[in-house]
């Protein structure tokens, strides 16, 4: 989901920034988008198409800028994946705004509030990146 409305926010804002994302765990690899996910989105404009999903990989470390996760597992994963974060690249989401993770529609089925979470995490970001 944050992959997708932070795009939409950077073509809305006019700026150049590669976005995308990745899985940390393996269990949905080659998966399309969860259809709560599409659902949600479609509903505030945005398309999923052409999406499915990939894994972390330790050489993303060194090929991103930033590296951001959703919640505190995803951290784990994320600093076990690409090893020690020596370049402070590592962050959760809405370290960018009030903190705290993400609430999982996978767990919570809410995709509601998750969205919500997500623009407040992505509004944050593209305001640090346009500084």
């Amino acid at each position: 989901m944050a992959e997708f409305v932070f795009r939409d926010m950077v073509k809305k804002a006019g700026q150049d920034i590669f976005v995308c994302s990745s899985a940390t765990s393996r269990e949905e690899i080659g998966s399309p988008v969860h259809r709560g996910t599409k659902k949600k989105l479609a509903e505030v404009g945005i398309s999923t198409d052409g999406k499915y999903a990939v894994q972390l990989t330790k050489g993303d470390y060194e090929k991103y800028d930033y590296i951001i996760g959703m919640d505190s597992a995803n951290i784990r994963n994320i600093e076990r994946i690409v090893g020690a974060d020596t370049k402070n690249k590592v962050y959760k989401l809405l370290d960018f705004a009030d903190g705290g993770d993400i609430a999982d529609p996978w767990y919570t089925g809410n995709f509601d509030e998750t969205y919500d979470d997500v623009v407040r995490g992505c509004e944050g970001l593209l305001k640090k990146l346009m500084n």
